[in-house]
């Protein structure tokens, strides 16, 4: 079928039946539907050629991937977030196009996209405290949206972001509750802005409590298994170790807890761990019971709620126009999790 059997079939012109497919909001929010049931009932697909020819758009988003695999998006959470923004592409009839570029190639990729007209707009992934790219892209004139926020950035942008500093001082003071004093930080690479404010979450958390905060049983790494299970490796061995742990992500927590468990103890009694936890599609914390205690947020939502975010700023086609939202992660209680453990556990511990 196409817009023109479409459009007869609805009784409608074929100038409001595209628009109600590609969201202009001068249309009718019961039109809107009425069109939409009906496409999706025929199995209506429309022509990406002649849709690019009529608004003069290229119908495309980019993602400027760096190779390196000190990128706090080279994981399983970047998946979900393609994942999700592909299905917001896909629902307003626009491509994807990933560009894996070396780091020393990131800023000219951003500039042949620009010069090339081959993109409408690009999506920032892994912000730092001080972000480069936002300021490059504002000069280019190229819509974009991070995901994520940049701290020191003063000029307005777009973004979607998860309150991680709220998000990991609720987890901290969760662990208080709980009666723990020693709680190790495992976070991920500090230059990046979710991981400075999960860390200043963390240790505003205990300055609040008055516990002064111990470089000792803090890092800052890569969010991966063999970081989890090293970095707590070497907690364990010092002479007052964690009895809880915080990890800023679902592997990081899976390696916290084989270095744990290889000392011969129980996770939740002798040991507590709170993970931050992205819901991810393909990698669930546990079934209807999580495993972890977490604080969850789905990025495959993020991804799905940015793509939409970065479409409606290029089809408004206005410069001024800067969305953003900012959304709280829940605190989803597990098994990982309990009081802190009466009797002290170096001895076990430093086995």
């Amino acid at each position: 079928m196409n817009l023109r059997e479409l459009s007869e079939l609805l009784g409608l012109s074929q100038t409001t039946v595209s628009r109600a497919l590609n969201g202009y909001p001068e249309v009718k929010e019961a039109t809107r539907a009425r069109v939409m049931e009906a496409a999706r009932a025929h199995d209506y697909r429309p022509n990406p050629r002649a849709k690019s020819l009529a608004t003069g758009r290229t119908m495309s988003i980019a993602h400027v991937i760096p190779l390196s695999n000190q990128h706090e998006m080279v994981n399983a959470v970047f998946a979900d977030f393609i994942a999700g923004a592909g299905e917001s592409y896909a629902e307003r009839g626009y491509d994807m196009r990933l560009s894996v570029v070396a780091d020393a190639d990131e800023t000219a990729a951003y500039r042949r996209l620009a010069e090339s007209g081959s993109v409408d707009g690009v999506i920032v992934h892994g912000p730092t405290v001080d972000e480069p790219r936002i300021a490059l892209l504002h000069e280019l004139g190229l819509p974009f949206v991070v995901h994520g926020r940049s701290s020191n950035c003063r000029t307005p942008y777009s973004w979607l972001d998860v309150n991680n500093r709220s998000a990991f001082q609720r987890a901290t003071e969760f662990l208080l509750d709980l009666g723990h004093t020693r709680i190790g930080l495992l976070n991920g690479i500090e230059a990046m802005d979710f991981a400075m404010r999960r860390r200043l979450g963390y240790t505003g958390a205990l300055e609040a409590r008055g516990i002064e905060p111990d470089p000792q049983i803090m890092r800052a790494s890569e969010m991966t298994e063999p970081f989890g299970f090293e970095a707590t490796h070497q907690m364990m061995k010092i002479g007052d170790p964690p009895t809880a742990f915080l990890a800023a992500s679902f592997l990081v927590a899976l390696g916290i807890r084989r270095a744990v468990e290889e000392r011969g103890l129980t996770i939740g009694k002798d040991v507590s761990i709170i993970c931050f936890d992205d819901a991810l599609s393909y990698f669930p914390n546990g079934g209807r019971t999580p495993i972890f205690t977490a604080t969850r947020s789905s990025v495959r939502e993020a991804g799905r709620a940015a793509g939409r975010m970065l479409i409606d700023k290029i089809e408004a086609d206005d410069p001024t126009l800067f969305p953003t939202e900012l959304w709280e992660a829940d605190l989803v209680v597990g098994s990982s999790t309990g009081p802190a453990p009466h009797s002290s556990i170096s001895a076990k511990a430093r086995r």
